[in-house]
């Protein structure tokens, strides 16, 4: 790329010096007008004609394109289908559904709707993580449960849904916390949302206090 760019820049200035020299042998002819400077000198018998030549013999063969313009810059990237295909948190709304406790654990399911007017899609599994009033995160990260992602496709108003699970703490005796909100981040995505967390205290450490994830699945209203 570097010898391409030279070789053009090297053309457009030989171009450049060979317009200005045209000009100057089309403005030569001292006091004379434009038809004089644009008549052939007449030659004497016996003698070789002026080298009016020259000029043009010195100009390069440049594709008419070139010109002492810079070489165009890199069109920028584009996002690729998929990215672009890809749920965002600003087109989500997250919502806490209910329990569904069962041999000793507790199953919340986490809902996300597409609350945007297009066609998103959710792959994978969402990050979470419960927090107090002040923001500060209570216990460690959520682990992702053995699971398969698959692309879920949501159309405007549809739902996704993610399980988050954790074994009862009255059962299993691990320290607890009373959570303000569970932080939801969608897959790929940065930005949380944020779910008010009504449903009492959760294991952040001591005896089985993981939490688990499990991978997004068609939700309510698909």
């Amino acid at each position: 790329m570097v010898n391409t760019y030279r070789s053009v820049h090297r053309a457009a200035l030989l171009a450049g010096a060979a317009a200005a020299l045209s000009l100057l042998t089309a403005c030569g002819g001292g006091s004379g007008g434009a038809g004089e400077a644009a008549t052939a000198p007449s030659t004497l018998p016996g003698t070789a004609a002026p080298a009016t030549s020259g000029v043009t013999s010195a100009t390069p063969s440049v594709p008419p394109s070139a010109g002492p313009t810079s070489p165009t810059p890199s069109s920028p990237p584009t996002a690729s289908p998929a990215a672009s295909a890809r749920c965002h948190t600003s087109e989500l709304e997250a919502v806490l559904g209910r329990n569904d406790p069962g041999a000793g654990q507790e199953n919340f399911p986490v809902i996300l709707t597409n609350t945007s007017s297009r066609t998103c899609t959710i792959h994978g599994y969402p990050g979470a993580a419960f927090v107090d009033a002040a923001g500060k995160q209570l216990g460690p990260d959520p682990q992702r449960s053995p699971g398969t992602p698959t692309t879920v496709r949501l159309a405007p108003g549809r739902s996704a849904w993610s399980g988050i699970t954790f074994a009862n703490p009255k059962i299993s005796g691990a320290r607890t916390a009373n959570p303000d909100a569970l932080l939801v981040t969608p897959p790929d995505e940065r930005e949380p949302l944020k779910v008010s967390w009504s449903a009492g205290e959760v294991p952040v450490s001591g005896n089985e206090s993981t939490v688990f994830l499990t991978v997004f699945d068609q939700g309510p209203g698909a």
